[in-house]
């Protein structure tokens, strides 16, 4: 028999206590479920996602123990065993994903991420002004030396046009 190891944080914070079930049969419900699942732990919740145009479950549900170790062995005992004459699939549940991001779904809400790309935008900002300052402070520095060297080329000229004078 193989073992399910118990990651105690699953994707995000919360641990892997949700399990999909698939291949449930039609006449399967949600009490049959609870009662399927009971054996291995105390039961958080059971729910079975309808198919809007029929009012029928879609051939799966999701259970949710209210520890990980309940939820392992679940996994470890129902996953390909029979019920109602059809074998289930039994894993951990995956987090709901959400219309947007990339490929068309997503994790979280479209503006969850808004103040870190404010953030990073001003950053951005800020990084442009000081690179433009720094440059402005470089060709002053420059011209200012240009400025000295003619200077005091200026000032050599006139030294040595006195001494010729004189």
């Amino acid at each position: 028999m193989q073992t399910t190891l118990v990651a105690k944080t699953g994707k995000g914070s919360n641990p892997k206590t949700h399990l999909y079930v698939g291949g449930l049969e039609a006449t399967v419900n949600e009490a049959a479920l609870h009662s399927a699942f009971i054996p291995f732990g105390d039961i958080k919740e059971v729910s079975m996602p309808l198919d809007h145009a029929t009012g029928e479950h879609r051939g799966f549900g999701f259970v949710e123990f209210e520890s990980a170790e309940d939820a392992a062995a679940a996994i470890d005992n129902m996953h390909n065993s029979e019920l109602y004459g059809r074998v289930l699939r039994v894993n951990y549940a995956q987090p709901n994903k959400i219309k947007g991001g990339d490929k068309g779904w997503a994790s979280q809400a479209v503006w969850a991420d808004a103040d870190d790309w404010y953030e990073k935008h001003i950053a951005e900002e800020e990084l442009d002004k000081l690179a433009e300052q720094q440059e402005r402070e470089k060709k002053k520095a420059e011209l200012e030396g240009a400025a000295a060297a003619a200077a005091a080329a200026a000032a050599e000229a006139s030294g040595a046009a006195a001494t010729a004078q004189g």
